[in-house]
């Protein structure tokens, strides 16, 4: 027993992802771009997902520029044929995807009996349908490789309360997203497979940006009275793809920077 406590570093928190191979989607902007460019940051090839092929191509040079590797991928996430052959390019080009990133998503910014069901079904299909796609698929391989892997969800503190002002679609997709992580960890635990999920408050992002066009600033809502940026998760994603996490598997870690505190529970 003393010899394996002993076999650990200390302390147990590499983040060195050297050899490993990530996919991640909506890799654009906000919060996926950020996403990868952490990953190649610490030594993981990454096969970047997204529909603007452009932007990708552009994220790809500075990722490569700065010593990583990168393969940008443009992908529908509403095709399931599109995300299956996502995960076999990626495959193609580094090995078998042993990090997934389900970062894609989209609001739908509207009250449940106004949305046309052509969004519902997009709302539907980006942030639950995909995910659960992609996380299948990943799965498989990884099974059939006999590797262990981490799969990390992008989830909304949305799951956790909303508020009434129109994205309760949202919100229901999300709550799907932490339920189908702590199923999909039970699923694929015997494999080596962890299955974790983020449920980031709110950002400065482009999905955001929109959200701040109707309700002006939002700093004197939050209990902090700032809206943090994607780079305050980078610590958050390494640790749930990393050895650092390797028992932790069917959790949702909420990054929110206290905006669940009420206004009324402030102090100064």
């Amino acid at each position: 027993m003393n010899n394996e406590l002993n076999a650990f570093p200390l302390p147990n928190a590499s983040t060195d992802l050297t050899g490993r191979v990530a996919l991640v989607t909506g890799a654009s902007s906000g919060f996926g771009e950020r996403f990868a460019r952490v990953l190649a940051s610490q030594g993981a090839a990454v096969a970047i997902a997204a529909r603007r092929i452009d932007r990708l191509e552009a994220l790809a040079k500075e990722i490569e520029a700065a010593g990583g590797r990168a393969l940008p991928v443009q992908m529908d996430a509403t095709d399931a044929d599109a995300l299956v052959a996502a995960v076999a390019a990626a495959e193609a080009a580094f090995g078998t995807v042993d990090i997934l990133v389900n970062n894609a998503g989209i609001p739908d910014a509207m009250r449940a009996h106004k949305m046309p069901l052509d969004l519902v079904d997009r709302v539907l299909g980006v942030n639950l349908r995909a995910p659960w796609i992609l996380a299948c698929e990943v799965a498989r391989r990884l099974i059939d490789a006999k590797k262990p892997g981490n799969i990390v969800n992008i989830a909304s503190t949305a799951h956790y309360s909303y508020n009434g002002g129109g994205a309760a679609l949202y919100a229901v997709t999300k709550t799907a997203v932490v339920r189908m992580t702590e199923a999909l960890s039970v699923e694929w635990a015997y494999a080596g497979i962890n299955v974790n999920a983020i449920a980031p408050g709110m950002f400065v992002t482009e999905m955001t940006d929109g959200m701040f066009a109707r309700i002006g600033d939002p700093t004197d809502m939050v209990a902090r009275r700032r809206v943090p940026v994607p780079a305050q998760l980078d610590s958050t994603l390494l640790y749930l793809v990393s050895p650092a996490s390797e028992c932790v598997t069917g959790a949702t870690i909420r990054v929110d920077d206290g905006q669940s505190a009420q206004m009324g529970m402030r102090k100064g």
